[in-house]
């Protein structure tokens, strides 16, 4: 995996990835930034988000669950001094579809934490991450 990152101006960079999707990543006014794009901190919390959601989806969609809506809700908070880590996470699995199984919408959820997701396995050195899932009839 490789990755460029190129500085635009200010504290603006454009990144670039394998996959060839470039994203904007800037500070905010007053951190030097022009509010341009998502903070590099945001971008690992949704990188978290990113990859349990695929492990999550892709295992209940071999359960034959009837998903029609799938949604993450974060919350982290961080340290306070530098370099300030996420202490904790808050990871929702919403689950919306019809009779779907909310055990095994569990069993997903706990597959991806211990075995498939390596942003989960690399954020909880530092992090205390916590997960709550609510299943939604269609």
């Amino acid at each position: 995996m490789n990755g460029k990152l190129i500085w635009k101006s200010g504290m603006s960079f454009n990144a670039f990835t394998d996959s060839g999707f470039p994203i904007r990543v800037d500070a905010s006014e007053d951190h030097g930034g022009a509010n341009e794009g998502p903070r590099p901190m945001e971008l690992i919390l949704v990188g978290l988000a990113g990859c349990t959601a695929m492990d999550v989806i892709s295992i209940l969609q071999k359960k034959r669950q009837d998903v029609t809506n799938f949604e993450i809700l974060l919350h982290a908070d961080r340290a306070a001094d530098h370099p300030k880590v996420f202490t904790e996470i808050t990871i929702e699995f919403v689950v919306t579809g019809h009779n779907v199984d909310e055990e095994a919408v569990k069993r997903a959820v706990e597959l991806s934490e211990t075995k498939y997701c390596s942003a989960n396995a690399m954020l909880s050195k530092t992090a205390k991450i916590t997960t709550k899932v609510t299943v939604k009839e269609a």
